[in-house]
Order: C-alpha cells, then sequence, then structure tokens
C-alpha cells in the first residue's frame, strides 16, 4: 500500500507514519510546518520516518499548488494536517484556521475525485459537538461547535460528506477526543502537567479545574485510523474515537502527580472562551464498523509520556 499522510510531523500524523512504515507500506508525508509550535520540535517527530527507505517528504501548504504528483499512485489518504487549537482561533486568527482546515480539505477532495484516490480518512475532532444535554456524545447528535476551530473541524468534515454522496468519495471521518501521548503539542495540558511536574515550572490551570475530558491515547488513535482505512464502510462514514478515560481537570492534576512522584504548582487563569465544558464519546459505532477499542489506560498513557518528557530533558 502506498498512504499520503498530511500534516505527517505533526503529533498523530508522525506516529501514523511511524506506524505504516514499520508495517512495510510506503508513505508519502506532506506538511508545510506551520509555526503554530516551533517547527524544529515538528522535524524531531520525523526523526524515525526519515531513516526508513519507504518514506517521502513533501513541504507544502495543501491550500496552495497542486496536489496531483503527491496523490499519484496513493491508495489511502489519512488526512490530519490542521490549524490545532481553541484558544488562538477567534478574532484575527480565524483566517489561518479557515485556510488550514476548510480550504486546505476542500483542495485535498477536489484532488482525491481526479486521482480517484480509494479511501480518505480524515481526522475531525470531537470539538464539533460543543456543549451536549447529554453524554457520551454519538455520532447522531446535533453538532454544536462552541469554538471557531470547532466550526472549522465540522465544516472540513461536511465537506468529507458532501464529496462522499456527490463523487462517491471513500471517505470516513473519526472525531478523536483528546488526544494525549509521547510527541503531544506543547500547548495541551498534558504536555504541559508533565512538564511541569518534571521541571517544576508551574501549570496554568484556565478555569475551576472541574471541566472532564475524555483522553485517547495516540496508539489507540492510530490504530482506528489504520483499521477505519482497511474495513469496508458506507462513504462518508463518521464514528467517534474516545478512549475511556473521561476525568476532571483537577482529578487529572492530582494523577500526574500521584504517577510522577512530584507535586504540581498550579497557577490559577480564568476560564477561556471556546473551552467546553466537557467533552465524552461513545464508541458502540468504532467498535461495530472497525473492530476497534482503545487499549491504553489514562494512567499507563502517562507514565509512558512522562518517561519521553524525561527523556527530552538529559537529550
Amino acid at each position: 500500500m502506498r498512504a499520503l499522510v498530511t500534516g505527517v510531523a505533526g503529533f498523530v500524523g508522525s506516529h501514523l507514519a511511524d506506524a505504516l512504515l514499520a508495517r512495510g507500506e510506503r508513505v508519502v508525508g506532506v506538511d508545510c510546518f506551520t509555526d503554530y509550535y516551533d517547527p524544529v520540535e515538528k522535524r524531531t517527530n520525523l526523526a524515525t520516518a526519515r531513516t526508513r527507505a519507504g518514506f517521502e517528504l513533501v513541504e507544502r501548504d495543501l491550500a496552495d499548488g497542486s496536489l496531483s504528483e503527491v496523490l499519484d499512485g496513493i491508495d489511502v489518504v489519512f488526512h490530519q494536517a490542521a490549524q490545532p487549537g481553541v484558544r488562538l482561533s477567534w478574532s484575527d486568527g480565524f483566517a489561518a484556521y479557515v485556510h488550514h482546515n476548510v480550504v486546505a480539505t476542500q483542495r485535498l477532495l477536489e484532488a482525491v475525485v481526479d486521482a480517484r484516490t480509494p479511501r480518505v480518512v480524515y481526522a475531525s475532532s470531537s470539538s464539533v459537538y460543543g456543549q451536549q444535554p447529554r453524554y457520551p456524545t454519538r455520532e447522531t447528535d446535533l453538532p454544536a461547535p462552541h469554538s471557531p476551530y470547532g466550526v472549522t473541524k465540522l465544516a472540513a468534515e461536511q465537506l468529507c460528506g458532501a464529496y462522499a454522496r456527490n463523487f462517491a468519495v471513500g471517505v470516513v471521518s473519526l472525531r478523536y477526543f483528546t488526544v494525549f501521548g509521547p510527541r503531544q503539542r506543547p500547548d495541551m495540558a498534558i504536555h504541559r502537567l508533565c512538564e511541569a511536574a518534571i521541571t517544576g515550572s508551574p501549570f496554568r490551570q484556565f478555569g475551576d479545574g472541574l471541566q472532564n475530558r475524555e483522553f485517547t491515547y495516540v496508539d489507540d488513535i492510530v490504530a482506528g485510523n489504520l483499521l477505519a482505512a482497511d474495513s469496508e464502510v458506507e462513504p462518508g462514514t463518521v464514528a467517534n474515537l474516545a478512549g475511556g478515560g473521561e476525568i476532571a481537570l483537577r482529578d487529572l492534576i492530582a494523577l500526574v502527580e500521584e504517577v510522577s512522584g512530584t507535586a504540581v504548582t498550579v497557577e490559577h487563569q480564568p476560564a477561556q472562551p471556546g473551552d467546553a465544558r466537557r467533552n465524552g464519546g461513545a464508541i458502540d459505532r468504532a467498535r461495530e464498523l472497525f473492530g476497534w477499542e482503545p487499549r491504553v489506560t489514562l494512567r499507563e498513557g502517562i507514565e509512558r509520556q512522562l518517561a519521553w518528557h524525561r527523556a527530552r530533558v538529559t537529550r
């Protein structure tokens, strides 16, 4: 199989590329190395992939220029590329989210139609749900994004559905629930908590600490992508990937302290616009259609992520 991974230097994209290469697939990776966080860190994410003969890196913005050559001979597209994060998607920041999340996805889907690529797996987000009246959320619940970021992820997901209905593009959209693990983005809570535990720097807590998140380990997200790519499902299918690790922020802080054996200094900050009070997803559909189950518990995943952070300190 020849796979295209967009956003290949990012958190999930780099893990996905490594997994594909490990099972003997050829991978074309595309990334434009935005400055949302340090591009040097993103290039470090590709350290393993770039040692493999089956890997090719193309540095390109999906929203600009031709995509026909990168799709030549591709059997499956894993569309991981996006402008991430809720808090920067307001005000003037919104334009970048439209560019990287909506325009880039539409242009990629057009190129997929032209190339007749049989399968696309799109990385959607639990942010499309926003604040819901009931939990766990199901794919049949009405989306209500709580941030401009969530709006753009839903718009891209809807584009995937439109291309599936009109052009029979074999696209599957996977709604990720708060992914964590080694290489996690530096703005995310568990990354910042692990750094605080190891270095003694303060952890900025936004809000009262009672907000809940469901955490999903990156290896389980990668497994979900691979299963979705290999499964015969209806074009336009949407499925949650949720890891079962739903926990309040204050309890997450206590868990990291327990696992690390170090007290974390908390710096209290006001709640931020766009931060949903809770997320949590039902996974019946992913279980039924793909045979997917999360394997890594929240505690085990934090142990692994802490080990990665410690190794970075000693590099």
